[in-house]
């Protein structure tokens, strides 16, 4: 089997959007390349996720911020959530830094937003 060179970095991005499920495209600075963005309903408790056994089980989506190049031939640095239920959402380093944004994610589209600096 052939491994794909440019999977994770930065390549096309399928976006299955359509009825009730968007997605969401964060603008990021080049110095978060390779951390992780986590992506949770507002009003969803971090400690929903810990069990007492000292490790966090996490569902809820995450991303890397990659670098990808834009249509400009300049590179830009971002995460993109590719299928997201449409509301209202906060957003955090992995595994549990402070939330430092929240978006609303409507269905059949893309949302994007700049993370804060």
């Amino acid at each position: 089997m052939t491994e794909n060179p440019h999977a994770g970095k930065g390549s096309s991005v399928l976006l299955d959007i359509g009825g009730d499920v968007g997605a969401l495209v964060i603008d990021c600075p080049s110095a978060l390349e390779g951390v992780e963005i986590e992506l949770r309903p507002v009003g969803h408790s971090a400690d929903e996720h810990h069990h007492g056994d000292g490790h966090q089980h996490s569902h809820l989506p995450h991303v890397a911020v990659v670098p990808r190049p834009s249509p400009e031939g300049e590179t830009i640095h971002s995460a993109v959530f590719f299928e997201v239920p449409q509301g209202r959402y906060e957003l955090y380093v992995r595994p549990d830094g402070p939330v430092r944004l929240a978006v609303d994610v409507t269905g059949g589209e893309v949302t994007a937003a700049d993370w804060p600096t």
